[in-house]
């Protein structure tokens, strides 16, 4: 029995030791701080203010606004706390369409949605990564295109909702 247990801890070091040669560093705050595949920058507005301009700089460049969700005030409905939290779900059928023509499986990651909240450190918005999410569903060949595109509008809509 000892034999096996010391056979699983060689094992999992090895295993560990050779992630750690193939897989990039990076520190271990990164890691906490930035989820794999998220945008993550600051607001200087509150979550309130932050997502009225994120509608209004969607609605102006003709994208849907398919729901938002509060989920602070869900929280407080079921008796729990959450500081301010909210998800706008928004979307372009002309971008999202060639994408799941490509894989649909993309459907799951589709609408887009952007997260805003309230931290320790601020005000946040995070989005998903269209980049991280071209590689999670192998677009690589026929939606590489519309991938970049749509990574550049989210940057810049974003950049725009959150502008002094």
């Amino acid at each position: 029995m000892r034999n096996i247990g010391l056979i699983a801890l060689g094992l999992a070091f090895g295993l560990g030791f050779a992630l750690s040669q193939v897989m990039p560093q990076r520190s271990a705050i990164a890691q906490i701080t930035t989820p794999t595949g998220l945008v993550i920058k600051p607001s200087p507005y509150s979550v309130e203010e932050t997502e009225s301009r994120f509608i209004q700089t969607l609605e102006s460049q003709g994208l849907n606004v398919f729901a938002t969700v509060d989920h602070a005030q869900n929280a407080a409905g079921a008796g729990l706390e959450l500081p301010p939290t909210r998800v706008v779900i928004f979307g372009n059928p002309k971008a999202g369409t060639p994408l799941m023509q490509c894989q649909q499986s993309i459907g799951i990651d589709l609408p887009q949605k952007l997260l805003i909240f309230q931290d320790e450190q601020g005000v946040q918005i995070a989005y998903n990564d269209p980049r991280y999410l071209g590689g999670r569903h192998r677009l690589e060949g026929c939606g590489a295109r519309v991938i970049a595109n749509v990574a550049e509008a989210l940057n810049g809509l974003t950049e725009q909702a959150i502008a002094p």
